[in-house]
Order: structure tokens, then sequence, then C-alpha cells
């Protein structure tokens, strides 16, 4: 009898100690195992997508088809996954991993961080797809995030560079010639693109990210993309308060060093041309007001080529509105403290890009400058490309002594 008494005084005190605790945090983002799905997996909403291997259902939780996810699974993912023990504090990093233990495989863990690079989404989200508690999400959001940096580098669909030969030069170049005849020498197109920072408590790192152009806290970006949608240069991670051609001469070294007389990238007005040693490798648009000749014949021809720049520069804009919109993540202000943190996650979105454009093809500059459309669409879409703009990009300041900037593959 009094065992039994015990056994329900404790269960009492237990119930009003977790009753406290719900008072205390009653807005703690996160569930519990109670209101989870028993088995991560088993009848899961992740299994239930899984299972269904639908291209369209794939495309808009994680933004690859189902043969491109299989083919990051095979490149290396998988297996980084099944060889490698979780890092965790009671756990040895040399001991074996228990797979059976593991509350996903390798497809789920795929999944979990496709699902969080794709979106916004809070945490408790994620809880409810994978049927998985707080502390398991960010163990294996931090694990998977790192493997799957490791495999799209090792890909070749996500390298990161600057045409090799000059035949890679002549082929892009024809691609834009193809839609812009005065274009001549064109091979890409360049632009500079910042993202939120949260603000900072040290006074140095605060004003380092403070853009006053925009009134905000930000980290810039530059980006070179080909016009077959490949991102071909990349500088990341430089705090907001910096020039864009501080930001800039790592690309301006490989346009002075390895790309050939007569071929340029195409920027905007407000995008620095470099020095006199790359003179004529970046062009762009004439400024309002700049005074041009007053013969009427050349007139036409500068205004023809004027608005031809014009027309591929918005190529840029396509690709940063790519950038920003397949990677959901970049809307979430940068963590100010976690510098490698900042730079492991925007070398996989670059990566994750490439690696995306090429196997999936989900590229509005691909899509236009490869030569897959009929020509009445063709026609059609040039008619209407002024109201294609996106007037949300903004023109930045940018790098610092942190920038990062992607090696170029071999």
């Amino acid at each position: 009898m009094r065992a039994a008494l015990a056994v329900v005084l404790l269960l009492g005190t237990e119930d009003v100690r977790l009753e406290r605790a719900a008072r205390r945090n009653p807005s703690r983002l996160y569930l519990r195992r109670p209101q989870l799905l028993p088995n991560p997996r088993i009848l899961s909403a992740w299994q239930r997508l899984y299972e269904s291997q639908d291209d369209r259902a794939f495309i808009t939780t994680m933004g690859f088809d189902v043969d491109t996810f299989q083919l990051l699974l095979d490149s290396g993912f998988e297996e980084k996954w099944n060889a490698t023990p979780i890092p965790r504090s009671d756990v040895a990093a040399s001991g074996q991993p228990r797979l059976g233990a593991r509350s996903l495989d390798a497809s789920g863990a795929l999944g979990l961080v496709l699902h969080w690079l794709n979106s916004a989404m809070l945490e408790h989200s994620l809880q409810l797809i994978f049927a998985l508690i707080p502390t398991t999400v960010s163990r294996y959001l931090d694990f998977a995030r790192r493997i799957l940096l490791e495999t799209v580098r090792a890909m070749p669909e996500g390298a990161v560079g600057f045409p090799k030969t000059l035949e890679e030069y002549e082929e892009n170049s024809a691609l834009i010639v193809e839609r812009h005849p005065l274009l001549e020498g064109a091979f890409g197109s360049i632009d500079g693109l910042g993202l939120l920072a949260q603000e900072a408590v040290d006074p140095e790192m605060e004003n380092a990210t403070y853009n006053g152009w925009k009134s905000g806290h930000y980290f810039n970006n530059i980006l070179a993309f080909s016009p077959q949608g490949i991102i071909i240069a990349a500088v990341l991670n430089s705090p907001g308060s910096w020039h864009d051609a501080h930001v800039a001469r790592p690309v301006f070294e490989t346009l002075r060093r390895f790309t050939p007389e007569g071929y340029y990238l195409v920027a905007d007005t407000a995008f620095p041309r470099g020095t006199a040693s790359i003179a004529g490798k970046i062009k762009a648009p004439l400024k309002g007001g700049q005074r041009i000749t007053a013969d009427p014949t050349e007139q036409q021809r500068i205004m023809r080529y004027q608005r031809q720049l014009l027309s591929y520069r918005q190529t840029a804009e396509w690709g940063m509105r790519m950038f920003q919109g397949s990677w959901g993540r970049l809307r979430v202000p940068l963590d100010v403290n976690d510098e490698g943190g900042r730079k492991e996650l925007l070398e996989l979105c670059v990566r994750s890009s490439n690696v995306r454009t090429r196997c999936v093809g989900i590229n509005q500059i691909r899509n236009v400058y490869m030569p897959r459309w009929q020509e009445s669409e063709d026609e059609r879409l040039w008619t209407d490309l002024r109201n294609m703009m996106f007037k949300d990009i903004r023109r930045t300041e940018r790098v610092s002594r942190y920038h990062l900037v992607i090696e170029e593959d071999p």
C-alpha cells in the first residue's frame, strides 16, 4: 500500500513539475516526442513525400528532381553519412557509426538539409515533417550540411570557375551573340548581392556590416553568371560597409591573368570596371547624361549597342533572383557571430545552384540563352523584356578582410 502511494505521489509531483515548466515557457518554439509521430522512419510526412518519387514534389520542397536527389546520394553523401559518426560530446569521433540507432537514413538526412536550405521555416516545422526532437534536428542539420558541402565540392556539376579554354569562351560568346549580335566577346554578366545580417553586439563588427546606402546590416557578395546560367565566379561573405571595387579584386585578377583579349563581362553602370590593367574586360551601359558623338549614324550604332548591353545585363539580375529564390534560407539574416558557418552556407548555395542548373535545368538565363524554345516564344519574350525587370535587386558596396572567394575548380 505504501509503495503504491509513493508511486502516486511521485507521478503527481512529476506532473506538477512539467506543468510549471510549461507555464514558465509558454512560447518555446519546439515540440517534444509526445507531440510527434512515434517513428521518424515510418509514416512521417517525409516518408510519404520520399516514397512518392514525384519530381514536382521534390523540386517544390528541396529544389532538385528525383534523379538529381539520387545523384547527390550516389556522389558521396550516402557513403559519408553511413561511414562517419555524427559528432556529439558523448561519442568518440573514431568510433563506428550505429546506423540502426539513427533516426534518419542517408536519404532522410539529405531531405532534411535540403528542406532547411530551400525555406525559411522554423525548426518546429522540420520537427513535424521528419518526426524529430529539437536536439536531433540541430545535430543532424549540422552534420548533413557539412557532408553535403563536401559532396558538391567534389561533383563536376557543382564546379565554379571561368572558362578554361578559348573554345569555352567562344561557346559562351556565341550563345550571347545569337541574341545580341553586337556583343561580340561577351561571355557572362556580373553584379553584387547584399544579404541581410544580424545586428552585431560588437561595435567593430556592427560598423563593418552596416551599409549606409541601404541603412541596414548586410553581408555582400559578387556573383558572375555565364549565358548557360552557371555561376562562374563568386566572392562571398563580405561585410556591407566595403566597396565593390575591393570585393571584386579576385575577379579583376582572374580577368587580368586568364581571360583572352577581346572577351569581357557585362555589368550595370554602378559596378566598378577595375584598373587600367583590365580595361575593356568589364563593360556597362552608358550613364545618364554622358556625351556621345553628334554624328547621327554613329549615334544609332552606339544606341543599338547600348540597348543590347542593357538587355544582356538583365541576366545578372535573373541570376540573383534564381540564387535567392532557390535557397529560402538566405532570406533569414545571416549569423554575424558565425563566420565559418556563413562561408559554408554561402558556398553550399553557390555550388548547389550550379548542380541544380546543370542537372535540373530550372534557370531563367539558361532557358533564354540555350537553344530550347521555339522562335515565336523567344520573340515574345524579348518583346516583353522590360516587363520582366527584377527591380528589387539592390546595388551594393562590398568586401572586407573576411571575404571568401570560391577557388576555381580544376
